[in-house]
C-alpha cells in the first residue's frame, strides 16, 4: 500500500526511525519537531545527529517546525514523550487539516501523569472523529533505522483500520500483526519500562544472570496481573507488546530505561543521571503513574512498588532487593 503523504509528530530517535520506515511507503514524509537546529540539520545534512547520528534520513523526508505542513497527510503518527502528548496533539489538531478517515497512530509508550490516561485516549480527545490506533512492540529505533528484522503489533478497535495500517507498516524487514486489545498493548508498553529500570538496577548491583532472569520472569507475571486489572486481555501480555517488549528493553544496549537503571544500581542520583542522559526516560514517570494505578485497583505489584520506593522515597537499591527476597513464600502461579 502506497501513500501520497505521511507525517510524524516527534523528531526523537523513534520518530525519526518511523519517518525512515514510512519513506519506503509514501511519496512524501513530514517529520515535525520543536528543535529548529535539529530540523535544519535533518533537511540539509540528512541526519538527526543527536538521536540517530549514523543513519541517513531519506530525501523524501522533510523536517518541519510548522504543524500546517502536515495537512493532507494520509496517516499521522504521534511519537512525542508522554508528558508532551496532550499539548502537542491539541496544537496539531487545530492547525492540521486532515480527511476524517485519516488514522492517528500512537507510538509513545507511556501514561499521562495528571489523568492516568493512555495515549490513544488523549489523541481521541484532540482528533475527534478520527480512527485512533497504537503501534508497539520490541522495536528499538536504532535497529529499525538500519532495516534490521523487527516485528510489531498494531492495536485498533476497528479491524478495517487495523488492516489498512498493517499494510502501511509492513515491509521486508518490518512485520506487523493486528490486535483489538488497545488497552493491553498500551499498558504493556508502559509497564515494561518500569521493569527495564529494575533490570538495569539488577545489572548495576552486579546480581548476575540468575537474578535478572528471575526478575524478568516475575516482572512478566506482574505486568499481566496489573494489565488484566486495568482491562487488558491475557494473550496480549504473552505477545509482542508484552513479553516481547519486556525482553528487548531489559536486555538491549539500546534501552535508555535499562541504562538509567544500571546507573541507579551503581549509586548515581536522578539529578546526576538527568545531566548525562539528555533523552526522555519514560520509565521514571511511568513508575509513579503505574504505582498509583495499581494502588487504586488493588493490584499486587511488588517490583513496581520497590522501583517506586527507590525513585520517589529514597530507598536504596540494596534495601529494595532485600525486601523483595524476604517476601512471604507463595505458589508461582499466584
Amino acid at each position: 500500500m502506497r501513500l501520497k503523504k505521511a507525517s510524524i509528530l516527534g523528531a526523537g530517535s523513534w520518530g525519526t526511525a518511523i519517518s525512515m520506515l514510512l519513506a519506503e511507503k509514501a511519496d512524501e514524509v513530514f517529520l515535525w519537531g520543536r528543535d529548529a537546529k535539529a530540523i535544519h540539520e535533518i533537511n540539509h545534512k540528512r541526519v538527526n545527529r543527536r538521536y540517530l547520528p549514523r543513519e541517513e534520513v531519506p530525501k523524501n523526508v522533510t523536517a518541519t517546525t510548522d504543524f500546517a505542513d502536515l495537512s493532507d497527510s494520509k496517516i499521522l503518527v504521534m511519537v512525542t514523550p508522554s508528558a508532551a502528548t496532550r499539548e502537542v496533539a491539541a496544537s496539531a489538531a487545530e492547525a492540521v487539516s486532515l480527511e476524517e478517515d485519516v488514522p492517528i497512530v500512537s507510538a509513545t509508550k507511556g501514561i499521562e501523569a495528571s489523568s492516568g490516561k493512555r495515549m490513544t485516549e488523549i489523541l481521541a480527545e484532540s482528533f475527534v472523529g478520527h480512527p485512533v490506533a497504537v503501534l508497539s512492540g520490541p522495536n528499538h529505533a536504532e535497529e529499525v533505522a538500519r532495516h534490521m528484522a523487527t516485528a510489531s503489533v498494531i492495536g485498533c478497535d476497528d479491524q478495517a483500520v487495523a488492516d489498512r495500517l498493517q499494510a502501511i507498516f509492513t515491509l521486508p524487514f518490518f512485520r506487523t500483526y493486528t490486535s483489538d486489545d488497545v488497552v493491553g498493548i498500551e499498558y504493556g508498553g508502559a509497564v515494561k519500562n518500569v521493569f527495564a529500570l529494575a533490570g538495569g538496577i539488577a545489572d548495576g548491583l552486579g546480581l548476575g544472570d540468575n537474578a535478572k532472569a528471575a526478575l524478568v520472569t516475575r516482572g512478566l507475571a506482574e505486568l499481566a496481573r496489573l494489565g488484566l486489572a486495568l482491562g487488558g486481555q491475557p494473550e496480549t501480555f504473552q505477545g509482542l507488546s508484552g513479553v516481547g517488549d519486556l525482553i528487548v528493553t531489559c536486555y538491549s544496549a539500546h534501552s535508555r530505561n535499562n541504562r538509567v537503571g544500571q546507573m541507579i544500581g551503581k549509586g548515581h542520583s536522578l539529578d546526576e543521571i538527568g545531566q548525562s542522559v539528555p533523552m526522555v526516560v519514560e520509565g521514571i514517570p511511568n513508575t509513579k503513574n503505574l504505582y498509583e494505578l495499581a494502588q487504586a485497583r488493588g493490584a499486587r505489584t511488588p517490583i513496581i512498588d520497590q522501583v517506586y520506593a527507590i525513585l520517589y522515597q529514597d530507598k536504596s537499591p540494596e534495601d529494595a532487593l532485600s525486601e523483595l527476597l524476604k517476601r512471604d513464600p507463595r505458589p508461582e502461579s499466584s
